[in-house]
C-alpha cells in the first residue's frame, strides 16, 4: 500500500478530523480570541464540520452498497507495530457521524448563554476537541487508532465535566474522576485485547496494516479459541462500561447530575454509542464465536439493564439522574437486539442508536432548561408548569413519548424491530423486555405529573417560558423525532445489508472499502 493517496482524491474524512481539532487549537492558542469571539467561532466552525459531513453523505458515499466500506483515507503510520492512519465508514459510521455534527452545533447554541463572560470560549473549545475525537471514533478503520481516540476522548469530557458543570465543585470534581477511573479501567482491559491481538494472532502477509479492520477480519477467527475469548472478553468490558449497563452504570448518574445538559448530549446522545457500535463492529464481525458463546450471558445483563435502569429511574428525585438512568434502560435495549441472534433485532438497535440520541437530546436540554429557570433539579420542587411554561412542558411530554416508542416518533420504530426480533429468537427474553416497556412508561409519565400538572408550585409561578433560542435549538430535533417515527424507511434500508453480515448466525465478512477514496 502507498503512503500517500492518489492526487485526485480528496481526504474527506481526514478533513473532518482535522477541521474541528484546527478549530480548538485555534481557541487554544489565541486566547485573545477564544475570550471575544470564542463561541461565534467554534459554532461557525461546527456548522462547517456538519456541512462537509453532508457532503461525504449526499455525494462520496454509495448508499446501494451500505454495509462496504467507503470514502476510505489510509496512510501508512507506524509499520512496525501494524498500525495505519485508516478512516473509512459504513452506512453505521455514517449515520453516527451524521448524528454528531448535527447535535455539535444544537449544543453550541444552546448553551449560548452560559458562559462566562471573561471567557466565553474555553468551553466552545473542548466541545470542537471532542468533536474531532467523535469522528475519529465512528470513521476509524484501524483498531490502533480506534482505541487512541477511545482513550483521548476522555480528555475534554473531564474537563467538561469537572470544570465546567452546575453542580458544587466537589460534586463535579467527584463525578468526573468516577468517569474517568471507570473510562480508564474500560480502556486499559481494552489495552490488553489489543496487545493479546498482536501477539497472538497469525502474520498476515505484511504486518503493516496489521490492525486495519479488513486485515483483523481475515486474522482474527484464525486466533486459538480461548485467545479469542480473551479479547473478546476485554472488549466487552470496555464497552459494556461505555455503553452504559449495569452492573458498571453507576458513572452515569453521577456525571449527568452535575455536568450541562450539553456535555451530557454529547456523552450520552452520541458518545456512550462507542458501546453498541463497538459490540457491533468489533465483536459480532471480528469475534464472532465469542459472539455467539456470550450470547445468552449478554441477553441476561441486557435484560437487568432494561429493567433496573427503569426501575432507578422512577426512584429518582433529580429530574437529570432520572433521565440518566432511562438510557440505562434504553442501552439495554440495544444491547438486547445486538446480541439476541436476529438480524430485524439488530437493525432495530442500529436504528435505536439514533432515534436514542435525538430524544435523549431534547430530554436533556429541556430539563436542564427547566432546572435553570427554578434554581433546582429537585423535582419536588415543581408542580404546574404546565401553565407556566405550556412549550417546554409540551416539548418535554414529546421527547418522552418519543423514548418510550409511542408510535408516529422515533422510538417507536426501533423498539417494534427489537421486540419483534425478540420474540422470533426467545419469548421468555421478549416478555422481559415487554416488562420494560411497562416500567418506561412510568418513568416519563409520572414525571410528567408530578412537574407539569396541577396548580403552580408556590415560588415558580413566574418561570419563563423557552424563548427563542432555545426554541430555535428545539425545531430540529422535533423535526428528526417526527422524521425518524414517520419515515423511517430509508434508514432501515441502509441498516439491513450491515445486519445480514453482522447478525449472531451470519457468515463473517470479510471487510473491504471501495476504491473511491482509498489508497492503492
Amino acid at each position: 500500500m502507498e503512503n500517500a493517496m492518489e492526487a485526485s482524491q480528496f481526504p474527506w474524512l481526514t478533513a473532518m478530523v482535522a477541521l474541528p481539532a484546527l478549530g480548538a487549537a485555534l481557541l487554544g492558542l489565541v486566547p485573545a480570541l477564544r475570550r471575544s469571539a470564542g463561541r461565534a467561532v467554534a459554532l461557525a466552525v461546527s456548522a462547517a464540520e456538519l456541512v462537509l459531513a453532508l457532503v461525504v453523505a449526499a455525494t462520496r458515499f454509495d448508499w446501494s452498497a451500505p454495509a462496504s466500506y467507503q470514502v476510505t483515507d489510509s496512510f501508512t503510520w507506524i509499520p512496525q507495530l501494524g498500525i495505519s492512519w485508516s478512516l473509512s465508514v459504513s452506512a453505521l459510521s455514517l449515520v453516527m457521524v451524521l448524528l454528531a455534527t448535527a447535535l455539535v452545533p444544537l449544543v453550541l447554541v444552546a448553551g449560548w448563554d452560559e458562559e462566562e463572560s471573561a471567557d466565553q470560549g474555553a468551553y466552545p473549545a473542548l466541545v470542537l476537541a471532542l468533536e474531532s475525537f467523535m469522528v475519529v471514533i465512528f470513521t476509524a478503520w484501524d483498531l490502533a487508532v480506534f482505541y487512541f481516540a477511545f482513550e483521548a476522548m476522555l480528555v475534554p469530557l473531564y474537563l467538561m465535566i469537572g470544570r465546567y458543570g452546575v453542580g458544587g465543585e466537589a460534586e463535579r470534581h467527584r463525578a468526573a474522576m468516577k468517569f474517568l477511573l471507570y473510562s480508564l479501567f474500560g480502556g486499559l482491559v481494552m489495552l490488553g485485547g489489543v496487545v493479546a491481538l498482536w501477539a497472538t494472532a497469525p502474520a498476515p502477509g505484511s504486518r503493516e496494516l496489521f490492525f486495519r479492520f479488513d486485515t483483523l477480519a481475515q486474522v482474527s477467527q484464525s486466533l486459538p479459541q480461548g485467545a479469542q475469548a480473551l479479547v473478546f472478553a476485554t472488549f466487552m468490558v470496555a464497552f459494556a462500561i461505555k455503553a452504559p449497563m449495569v452492573p458498571v452504570h453507576t458513572w452515569l448518574p453521577d456525571t449527568a447530575a452535575v455536568a450541562r445538559p450539553g456535555t451530557s448530549v454529547l456523552l450520552v446522545g452520541v458518545l456512550d454509542k462507542i458501546g453498541t457500535y463497538g459490540m457491533i463492529v468489533l465483536c459480532l464481525r471480528m469475534l464472532p464465536g465469542p459472539s455467539a458463546s456470550a450470547r445468552w450471558a449478554m441477553v441476561a445483563l441486557a435484560v437487568v439493564s432494561i429493567i433496573w435502569g427503569g426501575l432507578a429511574a422512577n426512584g429518582q428525585n433529580d429530574i437529570m439522574r432520572l433521565v440518566s438512568y432511562t438510557s440505562v434502560s434504553h442501552f439495554g435495549f440495544m444491547v438486547l437486539g445486538v446480541f439476541i441472534g436476529s438480524e430485524t433485532a439488530l437493525v432495530g438497535a442500529m436504528f435505536y442508536m439514533v432515534a436514542h440520541g435525538v430524544s435523549i437530546a431534547a430530554m436533556f436540554w429541556l430539563s436542564g432548561w427547566l432546572s435553570r429557570r427554578g434554581g433546582t433539579q429537585d423535582m419536588r420542587e415543581y408542580a404546574g408548569m404546565q401553565r407556566v411554561a405550556p412549550v417546554l412542558a409540551g416539548l418535554w411530554l414529546t421527547a418522552g413519548l418519543a423514548s418510550i416508542a409511542l408510535p408516529g416518533l422515533s422510538g417507536f420504530v426501533p423498539e417494534y424491530l427489537v421486540l419483534m426480533g425478540m420474540w422470533r429468537v426467545s419469548a421468555a427474553a421478549a416478555l422481559f423486555a415487554v416488562l420494560g416497556v411497562v416500567i418506561a412508561a412510568m418513568y416519563v409519565l409520572m414525571p410528567y405529573q408530578r412537574v407539569f400538572t396541577g396548580a403552580p408550585a408556590k415560588g415558580k409561578e413566574g418561570l419563563s417560558d423557552l424563548g427563542g433560542r432555545e426554541r430555535a435549538v428545539m425545531a430540529p430535533v422535533v423535526a428528526a423525532m417526527l422524521v425518524l417515527g414517520i419515515w423511517s424507511a430509508p434508514l432501515v434500508s441502509a441498516l439491513t445489508p450491515i445486519a445480514n453480515d453482522a447478525a449472531l448466525g451470519s457468515p463473517a465478512p470479510t471487510a473491504s472499502a471501495s476504491p473511491e477514496g482509498s489508497s492503492k
